[in-house]
């Protein structure tokens, strides 16, 4: 299934020798440079009716035409009870419970937060996605955005390619942390386990900062804030520290403490989101408390 969409826009003089697909990108800001460029080379996006190339400068009144389909994802509806925070016309924020996989992937191919998204709302079909914008990994709690359209899932990916978009999470590591701190170490793929990711000399930019909340007998708690949004990022720089998460096993964390606390998973939660509103333009704050797990071990600390 897929829908079709319909543009047109006269090129002003002020972007006379620009290039074209830099100059769609000026005239129909609600899509991606990517995707634009992707209907620039599938002729779905022409200027005066003839196909261009992206590169190629423009003159200034010529109008440009999008006339483009847009597939609607295949995955299926499923029933499955999601915590919503808020809800618009332009937005959703959900409070990701532990286990529960955000996208259909290799050993989860349903039973995942975006099958149930499709369910709560059959409109996200036509959402590359179904409005994902940024994820969570399984055993991590917390926060996530889903755009309802595609329009405001460019623009709030463009606000996180900015770092326009405050992530803040709560973390409890191991070990005492005495001072806050930032953290910038390029992430990539494991190579001897592709299921993990390291600090790699060759892997993407990743920036994490972090400020000490509370310190305990052997961990600290920690407000964390992410400039970049890699894989395992938290998780990844905290245990590159000798400082992994609490209860997190896949990145060296002491098992036997995490069942003192009674942890069944990291301890990590994405506390609090705050964004431009894609309809709006007004910034949005949304908070998260604590599942009754991680405030159980909190208490089991304090105590």
């Amino acid at each position: 299934m897929s829908t079709r969409i319909h543009h047109h826009a006269i090129v002003p003089v002020s972007l006379a020798l620009e290039r074209l697909d830099r100059a769609a990108g000026q005239l129909f800001p609600q899509y991606s440079r990517a995707r634009l460029q992707e209907w620039i080379k599938s002729g779905e996006l022409t200027v005066d009716g003839e196909s261009r190339r992206p590169r190629d400068k423009l003159a200034g009144g010529e109008e440009l035409e999008i006339d483009a389909s847009v597939h609607a994802i295949n995955f299926a509806a499923e029933d499955i009870p999601l915590d919503i925070v808020y809800e618009d016309a332009d937005l959703m924020v959900v409070n990701k419970p532990a286990g529960l996989v955000i996208h259909p992937g290799a050993g989860n191919p349903a039973g995942t937060m975006l099958n149930g998204l499709l369910h709560h709302c059959a409109a996200l079909a036509s959402v590359p996605r179904a409005g994902i914008v940024h994820r969570l990994d399984k055993e991590t709690t917390g926060l996530v955005v889903v755009a309802k359209t595609i329009t405001s899932q460019n623009a709030i990916v463009q606000q996180l390619q900015a770092r326009k978009v405050s992530r803040i999470y709560d973390a409890v590591v191991f070990g005492v942390v005495d001072r806050p701190g930032r953290i910038d170490a390029p992430i990539g793929r494991n190579p001897a386990n592709r299921t993990r990711m390291s600090i790699q000399r060759s892997g993407k930019e990743a920036v994490t900062h972090y400020r000490v909340v509370a310190n305990f007998a052997e961990h600290t708690h920690l407000e964390v804030s992410l400039e970049t949004g890699r894989t395992h990022q938290i998780r990844v720089h905290f245990a590159a520290l000798h400082h992994p998460c609490c209860g997190d096993l896949t990145y060296g964390a002491d098992p036997k403490l995490a069942a003192r606390l009674g942890l069944q998973r990291q301890w990590l939660h994405a506390t609090r989101l705050s964004f431009a509103h894609p309809g709006t333009g007004d910034t949005v704050t949304f908070e998260s408390g604590y599942p009754t797990d991680l405030q159980e071990a909190l208490q089991r600390l304090d105590g």
